[in-house]
């Protein structure tokens, strides 16, 4: 066990170059040679604070190489705690020899991967020269979308909303040395229509991103909303665009922003128009003109996990 590697979060914080990781996560998703069940969704009830957390175990292997699980769990109400709501340990191992090689901080790994997952979408879906982007969240996976959304596209403004109007200024005043203007905003209804990307990564379980402020043009990216009561779009939005998702298995089942329209009539699974797998290998094309809607529906994946710590151990070995 003392020979087990530990890479910290702020090894992974300060050492990502988004870029990089996204052509990390596009080969994992275009050579298909990692294998996947579906991931197990635990929910168990926090009677103190009224709200369930859900216990996620995401394994993936590659076969004769690398492999690994993360566990990790989701505590919507840990703001009260000044926690955040994500937890979790990602144990990567030897696929061949089954020893474990390195133990990885999940929040850090799991808002990287995440936010890189969305970026390697947007190239596909949104327009090359979409220069403005609206945030909509304030938590830890906020920063890091705006960065990876801004590693692939001249983004030049970005709007931040959040509930709590002082975490929008809070985490503008955090990236304040971006290269791109940051301005928090009270409403998203004043500015939604004026972005070319609207990224949204929330815990709501009432739809924040409404369909009939959408534009021509626009790229939406709904990146919270991971159990099936939860809705950050409502079904304006998912009529109205061309809509993807990260992968077929967990994005058909986990969201309620594809779950309810599936349930209800609004939307048909072959509406769907392809997965990551399927973009990254080329097999189907993302946006095909600039007056299409698109959006991105992303529940996260283990392969993506996987991905990633492959990305930091490599790097951590050869600091």
């Amino acid at each position: 066990m003392n020979n087990i590697t530990q890479i910290p979060a702020s090894f992974i914080e300060q050492n990502t170059n988004f870029l990089s990781l996204i052509n990390a996560l596009r080969a994992a998703f275009s050579n298909q040679e990692t294998l996947v069940p579906m991931r197990h969704h635990h929910d168990f009830p926090n009677p103190e604070v009224h709200e369930d957390s859900t216990l996620l175990l995401m394994p993936a292997w590659k076969p004769g190489k690398q492999a690994g699980v993360k566990i990790a769990t989701v505590s919507p109400k840990n703001g009260q705690f000044n926690l955040p709501a994500i937890q979790g340990t990602y144990i990567y191992l030897d696929a061949l020899k089954g020893s474990i090689l390195a133990l990885l901080e999940a929040k850090s790994l799991t808002v990287k991967r995440t936010a890189a997952a969305s970026a390697l979408a947007s190239q596909y879906l949104s327009r090359d020269n979409s220069s403005s982007l609206l945030m909509i969240g304030t938590g830890a996976l906020a920063p890091n979308l705006i960065m990876a959304h801004a590693s692939v596209r001249p983004i030049e403004t970005v709007y931040v909303w959040g509930r709590d109007y002082s975490k929008a200024v809070k985490l503008c005043e955090e990236l304040k040395n971006a290269p791109f203007q940051l301005q928090p905003i009270q409403a998203i209804e004043d500015t939604i229509s004026k972005v070319d990307i609207i990224s949204s990564a929330t815990l709501s379980k009432t739809p924040l991103v409404l369909g009939k402020y959408l534009q021509p043009g626009q790229h939406v990216d709904l990146v919270g909303a991971y159990k099936v009561d939860m809705r950050e779009a409502d079904d304006e939005t998912v009529k109205r665009p061309e809509v993807y998702v990260d992968t077929y298995q967990g994005g058909l089942k986990e969201s309620g922003d594809i779950v309810i329209p599936l349930k209800n009539g609004v939307l048909k699974e072959t509406d769907i128009k392809a997965d990551l797998f399927e973009l990254a290998s080329q097999k189907k094309t993302g946006r095909k003109n600039d007056e299409d809607i698109s959006m991105f529906k992303s529940v996260g994946h283990a392969l993506e996990d996987l991905a990633a710590a492959t990305y930091y151990y490599n790097m951590y070995q050869n600091k």
